[in-house]
């Protein structure tokens, strides 16, 4: 990539916020590990809206659709504030290039989801999103947004990370302008990653790219990104690898000896069963790469979606 990818991120996960007042540090794996790959573009709604006083007493309240962000100890009421800071901070954003964000769970202001909400008959729900984090996800719809209490699930932790890289590709094929051979080189490299989160995207993906002649370039761009995000933000199970780790080996028909062949078969099928970790069989499939030069294996995210480091695929 041609630089770092720029993150958007509540200030408090990086210890930044003064609300903190020294009792949080910051998340470690977001500071010190992924931190290593990304710019972070820090954003503290609390201390920008001039609520650090008021800021542990605020609450969700109403109904979803009509929520209104309220402190019980004085029964003022902080949601028009607080959104029109919001509409403006994201238009803000838009020149920043991001490529995702990371929001403080649980939160009424940048809560992801899950946010409590206290109804006006008194009971309490799990219905809300936080005011900043739902017109953010309203902005960019297609943008990863994640928030940092999901990300402590490897599962999740690994695909938000994979949408963020792909985002970031995708930021940068942009750049050289749009152009249907772009467009072409840029789904065959991620043909095998889409297929690994949904052989229906990837289906539907190969028949948009397949027409993209007889389409103006805006809606081509548009819809396409649409879907390959959509497709993405889905799981990738074990039985998907296990299919594309099949899928894989079929490039192999004629170069493989027996015992290789065998060796790889057995690899993945402890895979399938759980016993191995998805960068066992994926690092032999890789020196079989290089071993036999395979020209459209080497050109294949799938293969190498983010740097080793973040030990994404390490699991089992």
């Amino acid at each position: 990539m041609d630089a770092k990818i720029r993150l958007g991120i509540s200030a408090s996960l990086l210890g930044l916020s003064v609300l903190n007042q020294g009792k949080y540090q910051g998340d470690r794996f977001l500071k010190d590990t992924l931190g290593r790959f990304v710019d972070y573009v820090p954003v503290c709604p609390e201390e920008d809206c001039g609520l650090e006083d008021v800021s542990e007493s605020l609450r969700l309240e109403g109904q979803v659709g009509a929520l209104r962000l309220m402190d019980p100890k004085t029964g003022e009421d902080y949601t028009k504030r607080v959104e029109r800071w919001a509409r403006h901070k994201v238009e803000e954003l838009d020149g920043e290039d991001l490529c995702g964000f990371v929001l403080k769970s649980r939160s009424p202001i940048t809560g992801m989801e899950r946010v409590h909400v206290h109804g006006d008959d008194g009971n309490r729900s799990k219905d809300g999103v936080g005011l900043f984090a739902s017109i953010l996800m309203d902005r960019f719809p297609t943008m990863p947004v994640e928030e940092d209490g999901r990300l402590h699930d490897p599962g999740l932790r690994e695909n938000f990370i994979e949408r963020i890289f792909v985002f970031k590709r995708w930021r940068e094929m942009l750049g050289n302008g749009k152009k249907i051979g772009r467009l072409v080189d840029f789904h065959t490299r991620h043909k095998l990653l889409i297929l690994s989160h949904s052989p229906k995207h990837y289906t539907s993906l190969g028949r948009l790219v397949a027409g993209a002649k007889g389409m103006a370039p805006q809606e081509l761009y548009g819809q396409y990104l649409s879907l390959l995000m959509e497709a993405i933000h889905l799981k990738a199970t074990t039985k998907k690898h296990t299919n594309v780790l099949h899928h894989l080996m079929g490039y192999f028909k004629k170069d493989l000896s027996r015992n290789e062949k065998q060796e790889m078969l057995e690899l993945i099928d402890q895979y399938h069963k759980g016993g191995l970790p998805l960068i066992v069989p994926l690092t032999l499939m890789n020196h079989y790469v290089r071993k036999y030069d395979q020209p459209y294996l080497k050109q294949q995210v799938y293969l190498d979606p983010h740097p080793v480091e973040l030990k994404l695929r390490n699991h089992a």
